[in-house]
């Protein structure tokens, strides 16, 4: 997988474009992941406000010119979410699902911010520490999802089709420990290359073995449509933290592959 061809731009760009168009066809929110209270004053208003900045701001992810203000857009929004995840966060937090919820909202903020540092004109130095602080940012995230499939595990092996050996349950497990371990990868910058290219592996998957076979099997329900893009948005984030691990790894402010195991072998 070449991830040095800046694809997870367009991805997320791609991803923003579907949630927009969503957003405009329903002239709602994305169900779950955009819960903004329904008695809002100008609530409709808002959605289709919301929508048409969504795709905006992912036609100009598509341009590396305008890559930083649709970024910046992308940000403001997901922060919103995240926000109101947040408040979910303060009223339950015995329940780890407003956790997760709170984590998937501020890791596409973290990938929208990297795009920003990556193309905006900023000194290396300063460049470097905001983007390892983004991709540390996405672990913390990661490391929560790992927990909310813990913690969670009858709702998330229910999404692992049956048909996939040896069972759901197994599934829920792994990828949960996937989540942790590449988090901890992105965390620590030990083994992060591998660790930011196996998440962005594993949300491909997702959306190939349960998103994308929902739009044939139900197609009139918007959270078919809005958990493609939410999903999609996820693999273009998950792309640009591996996008920002190679590029530090390319001026050595990450240890390359050959390090790692150097310094994890046996003196």
């Amino acid at each position: 997988m070449d991830i040095q061809t800046d694809l997870g731009r367009r991805v997320f760009g791609a991803a923003a474009i579907a949630l927009g168009l969503a957003g405009l066809y329903y002239r709602d929110f994305a169900t779950v992941w955009q819960p903004v209270p329904a008695e809002t004053p100008g609530y409709k208003v808002l959605a289709i406000a919301a929508a048409l900045l969504f795709l905006a701001s992912g036609l100009a992810l598509q341009s590396k010119r305008w890559s930083r203000y649709g970024a910046a857009v992308c940000a403001l929004l997901y922060a919103i979410f995240t926000v109101l995840w947040a408040r979910r966060v303060i009223g339950f937090p015995q329940i780890f699902a407003t956790w997760g919820g709170t984590a998937e909202e501020l890791a596409l903020v973290a990938a929208s911010v990297a795009v920003i540092f990556r193309h905006g004109r900023i000194g290396d130095e300063r460049r470097t520490i905001l983007l390892r602080l983004c991709t540390a940012t996405f672990g913390v995230c990661a490391i929560a999802f790992g927990f909310n499939h813990f913690f969670n595990m009858t709702i998330t092996a229910s999404m692992v089709p049956s048909w996939i050996p040896p069972s759901p349950w197994f599934w829920a497990l792994a990828t949960g420990l996937v989540h942790v371990a590449g988090g901890i990868a992105l965390l620590s910058g030990f083994f992060a290359r591998p660790g930011s290219r196996l998440l962005v592996v594993m949300y491909i998957v997702f959306g190939v073995v349960i998103w994308a076979p929902r739009l044939v099997t139900d197609p009139g329900l918007p959270i078919t449509w809005t958990g493609n893009a939410v999903n999609l948005a996820l693999i273009g984030a998950a792309w640009i933290i591996a996008e920002t691990v190679e590029m530090l790894v390319a001026t050595r402010r990450l240890p390359s592959l050959a390090d790692d195991v150097e310094a994890s072998s046996p003196a």
